[in-house]
């Protein structure tokens, strides 16, 4: 027996797992300290009472998918409005360097899940789903890339798979992180800060000045962030020319090009649009409302996405799929200690560094963030990082993973 729910009652839905999920990271310890978004939280709860719904009663839901794919491209159009070329001249050298370490550790990463995945008698694209894809990518990338392999390459539950590595990924992003760096600085001999420093540090970020740059965000996380009637009209437009740029260029590229996916022409055409935008016609973009509606778009895709996650397809994978995430957990814990850490200086900014590439190397941005903020109350401030991470984390390594990706998709089929 199947129950159907429209693309109304799927919102509902969607909305409900998002409050569960919100009073779940509230009220559990573990799911705060390792920065466990709420739709996943959420979301995963939802997912095993589908699946206990299926074993015991053969019931399943099937969640109409229109308003998933439209709140995905959204998220993907932000992530490309956000990428201002003219920002880049802060980061300078040590940015490229780190874009190229992030890059190499991406190829790295596939190779280790196509190898693994080859050696355990597995299809070589759930290398790829157990790779950068999840890890990496994160969620929005797993359910991205989820539909596009069980379409084009039939591999039944690419989707629940990606999200269920995904999550795996964001945990131990943030269990590794924190403690990597923390090694380094100790064999450093560099001695946390006193209670006195900690309150003036503190102090320095309590600032709600809404009139503020928001360039240092995340190093100042709760600073408030206001948005006018205007402005979001103004984004609004912005995202939808980012959806129609990426349904024209999906119809030329699937019989011209290379049949990339849609949101690889959304995320392109939010970093044309931004870049003509204040390049050419000075136009000041509204970032503060640009990040919360690609914030909430990824909240509702990943909600909706997970109340499509049919655990019962994964059971006979989870094994050989523990063994290779296990083994990519390894993997970056050596590269963010050998290669991240020594190619950025071997100081304490390459410290803090690697903590963050942990965090999005395994997980997401915001993990690396939480780890960095983790080093950085204890040990003391580090703008180079906070300066650096966020850029890469949120914007080049979805590109250069894109870009790879296709080159190990290619390769395999």
């Amino acid at each position: 027996m199947e129950w159907v729910f429209n693309s109304y009652y799927t919102l509902i839905a969607a909305t409900i797992v998002l409050l569960v999920g919100k009073i779940m990271v509230n009220k559990i310890k573990f799911l705060q300290n390792f920065n466990i978004p709420e739709p996943v939280a959420g979301g995963l709860v939802a997912a095993i009472i589908l699946y206990f719904l299926h074993s015991f009663y053969g019931v399943s839901f099937k969640f109409e998918k229109p308003l998933q794919d439209t709140f995905m491209l959204i998220f993907f159009s932000s992530i490309g409005l956000s990428a201002d070329f003219s920002r880049l001249k802060a980061g300078g050298l040590p940015l490229v360097i780190f874009t190229a370490i992030v890059g190499f550790f991406i190829f790295i990463q596939n190779a280790v899940g196509v190898g693994l995945a080859s050696v355990l008698g597995l299809d070589p694209l759930i290398g790829l789903m157990t790779g950068s894809i999840t890890l990496t990518g994160g969620h929005g990338t797993a359910g991205a890339w989820g539909p596009d392999f069980e379409k084009n390459f039939g591999l039944t539950g690419a989707t629940g798979l990606g999200l269920a590595a995904a999550t795996f990924g964001l945990v131990a992003g943030g269990l590794i992180g924190g403690p990597v760096a923390r090694r380094l600085i100790n064999k450093m001999g560099r001695q946390p800060l006193d209670e006195a420093s900690i309150k003036a540090q503190e102090a320095a970020y309590d600032d709600d000045d809404p009139g503020k740059s928001t360039e240092d965000l995340f190093e100042h996380a709760e600073q408030t962030r206001l948005i006018t009637a205007s402005s979001a009209i103004e984004t609004l437009a912005m995202f939808a020319a980012c959806l129609a740029f990426a349904e024209i260029m999906d119809s030329i590229d699937k019989e011209h090009l290379y049949d990339l996916p849609k949101f690889v022409w959304a995320l392109g055409g939010g970093v044309i649009l931004r870049n003509i935008l204040t390049i050419v016609f000075k136009f000041n973009m509204f970032d503060r409302a640009i990040d919360v509606f690609g914030n909430a778009s990824l909240s509702l895709f990943l909600a909706m996405a997970l109340l499509n996650l049919k655990l019962w397809e994964l059971t006979g994978l989870a094994g050989p799929v523990t063994i290779i995430l296990l083994a990519q957990t390894l993997v970056m814990v050596l590269y963010a200690t050998f290669v991240t850490y020594v190619l950025m200086g071997r100081n304490y900014d390459a410290a803090v560094l690697a903590a963050g590439h942990c965090g999005f190397g395994m997980g997401a941005t915001p993990t690396a963030v939480a780890n960095m903020q983790s080093v950085t109350e204890r040990f003391g401030a580090s703008h180079k990082a906070f300066l650096i991470v966020p850029m890469v984390g949120a914007f080049f390594v979805d590109l250069i993973n894109v870009v790879i990706l296709t080159s190990f998709v290619n390769f395999i089929k």
